[in-house]
């Protein structure tokens, strides 16, 4: 294909419908993730798009094994966990290690924003201390005293629509890596 990154037009427009449902109902539907996995991988399939169907495997584990610790530390959602998976398919396992890694920095600019939006910055500060000082003992602690904590001290009201931050990511690799496969 003369211009690779038209291939991953589907993502992004599965992704922006992600964003809308995302933003309404802080959930994102199986059947988005589901749909979006599997054109990921028949797509690789067909070669349309730049990866193995072996690589397009490796993606969804990878987004799987990636933010599986942070939905059982109850900081993201399943619907998420999904999402990074579906995605992975897209983008093989390094492509979703780096859209994980530049999703949680924009989700994380996202919360402090909406922090200090709400007036909550300092609470966010003081939990986060928290929770990173727990983290740090979680032998001591155990798993569950961690997600109970995280739990209880909730800085925000409502939880971050995640499909905001990565579709962000998404935007970002798909102008600055794709054109250069």
């Amino acid at each position: 294909m003369p211009y690779p990154f038209l291939a991953y037009l589907p993502l992004i427009l599965l992704l922006a419908v992600g964003v809308v449902i995302d933003w309404r109902e802080r959930r994102i539907p199986n059947w988005l993730n589901l749909l979006t996995m599997l054109l990921g991988f028949v797509l690789s399939c067909v070669g349309v798009i730049p990866i193995s169907p072996l690589y397009s495997f490796l993606g969804v584990l990878a987004g799987l094994v990636l933010v599986i610790p942070r939905v059982l530390l109850g900081a993201t959602g399943a619907g998420d966990l999904k999402q990074h998976m579906a995605v992975g398919a897209w983008a093989g396992p390094l492509g979703i290690l780096i859209i994980m890694l530049a999703a949680t920095v924009a989700g994380g600019v996202m919360a402090i924003a909406q922090a200090i939006h709400t007036g909550k910055f300092a609470s966010l500060l003081r939990n986060s201390a928290i929770l990173a000082i727990n983290l740090a003992h979680v032998r001591e602690l155990g798993v569950d005293h961690i997600q109970q904590s995280g739990k209880r001290f909730r800085s925000i009201d409502r939880p971050l629509p995640y499909a905001v931050p990565m579709m962000v990511a998404v935007l970002g690799w798909w102008i600055v890596v794709i054109p250069h496969r």
